[in-house]
């Protein structure tokens, strides 16, 4: 069974810095990692792997460095990792990057199964998983928490609700995106670092990849980031003094006064 996992590198904290003048996050300084749902999704996929006697490939679009990210993955016991990078990517919305992928994926031959985390901690959209099933013409499920069976062209898995979960069947090749809940993730063995260390991480282009430029990147990007900001919270505090029935009517009569301003 070929397994493919979609990881991405997000900053490593969660006080980001806003460029004002491009709307984008400013990267330079701040540690990168993968983005931490997504390494659910490389531990499940090795988990597949080992009950179906698999191939597990990750693929990832951003800056040449995200090469390195990647050999991470492959210290725990993922057979490939592909990059891909190009100034065309760049810019890319959710749908646009569905889209990269999907065409990435297409290039890696036959697959079974499609594992992405919930979302990335840096968007939050939860989009590009059923983007990239939509893409790729097959059938998705979102919060998976556990995969109760899977063989070849049959997986049943449990989707995480608000209230419980539901059991859900599809047909393969289809995608899932996977919850905190459905695993721990493993830690690297000496041997693994040490293949990692020797791998070669592949690097596609658009050009490789046979994508359409025009949908890709900002071209193919329909939403657009018009301002982005870090929300300033400036709190004003006031004691008010005297005994609690002092305080009391002092309290009424400001939240009196205030009302009073709004009306006006």
């Amino acid at each position: 069974m070929n397994i493919v996992v979609c990881v991405k590198q997000v900053p490593g904290t969660t006080e980001v810095k806003i460029n004002k003048e491009t709307n984008t996050i400013i990267r330079e300084g701040v540690e990168a990692i993968i983005n931490p749902f997504d390494t659910y999704a490389v531990e499940e996929g090795l988990r597949v792997k080992g009950q179906t006697s698999g191939r597990v490939t990750v693929i990832s679009m951003g800056i040449p460095s995200v090469a390195g990210l990647l050999k991470e993955t492959i210290s725990l016991g993922v057979d490939e990792a592909v990059l891909l990078s190009d100034r065309a990517f760049a810019g890319s919305d959710s749908l646009a990057t569905s889209y990269a992928l999907s065409m990435g994926i297409k290039k890696l031959g036959e697959y079974d199964l499609i594992i992405c985390g919930k979302q990335a901690t840096d968007g939050d959209t939860a989009q590009v998983g059923p983007g990239l099933a939509e893409k790729l013409g097959i059938p998705h499920t979102t919060y998976v928490r556990k995969i109760e069976e899977i063989r070849l062209g049959y997986i049943r898995c449990q989707r995480m609700t608000e209230d419980g979960y539901e059991v859900i069947e599809m047909p393969l090749p289809a995608v899932i995106t996977v919850v905190k809940e459905i695993n721990e993730p493993r830690l690297p063995s000496l041997k693994g670092m040490m293949r990692a260390k020797k791998a070669q991480v592949a690097i596609w282009t658009a050009d490789d990849i046979k994508a359409d430029k025009n949908l890709c990147g900002l071209n193919g990007s329909p939403t657009k980031v018009i301002k982005t900001f870090v929300p300033e919270h400036n709190i004003v505090s006031e004691m008010i003094e005297g005994t609690p029935d002092e305080q009391s009517k002092k309290l009424a009569d400001k939240l009196l006064s205030m009302q009073f301003m709004k009306c006006n």
